[in-house]
């Protein structure tokens, strides 16, 4: 919490698009107060905790710059001969491949599915979620501040953003439950 902390105050100073900035971190706010005050009542592993840790971190950083002036993201653009700003990509990847341990820590320990289920409803549940960010990002731009929608979104004239976004998060999540399977059959052999 206290490098989420320092990192939030850092990105809140001098923000490239300030009214961009506070919409981007509604959403941090929210999950953020979320863990915290389900903290008594589930705790996640140290693990999960680090898992979340980054990922916000690489939201804040993007809603700093807005996720398609993140320098990042300029960098790969120009490395790899991209025709746009890839880090709202990252980042949606990073959500699958961050978060999925977490929701598979909720499953076990809360809901206690059997392991084999486990994997599979990890993936699936980041794909109801990153479905569902898309839709709630596209509402609230609407809502909130319809000039500003487009930055907000990211989309950069990509028609089909949303879905790759959705599909980037849902193959992180693969990766990661693919490793989550290889870490615990050879733990136990």
């Amino acid at each position: 919490m206290v490098w989420l902390l320092l990192l939030w105050v850092i990105t809140a100073i001098n923000p490239l698009f300030p009214q961009d900035w506070l919409i981007e971190n509604l959403l941090v706010f929210v999950y953020g107060a979320l863990l915290v005050f389900t903290y008594p009542l589930f705790k996640f592993s140290n693990f999960s905790y680090v898992l979340f840790s980054l990922f916000l971190s690489l939201h804040l950083i993007g809603a700093h710059y807005t996720y398609s002036e993140t320098p990042l993201g300029f960098w790969l653009q120009s490395m790899f001969d991209f025709e746009r700003n890839h880090y709202d990509r990252i980042v949606h990847f990073a959500f699958g491949l961050l978060i999925a341990y977490p929701f598979r820590e909720i499953l076990l320990r809360q809901v206690q599915v059997k392991r084999a289920w486990s994997y599979f409803l990890a993936v699936v549940m980041i794909l109801a979620f990153s479905a569902f960010y898309e839709v709630l990002e596209a509402i609230v731009a609407m809502l909130v501040s319809p000039e500003l929608g487009s930055a907000y979104l990211g989309t950069q004239g990509d028609e089909w953003d949303a879905q790759k976004d959705s599909f980037l998060a849902f193959s992180g999540s693969i990766i990661a439950m693919l490793l989550a399977w290889i870490y615990a059959r050879n733990k136990v052999t």
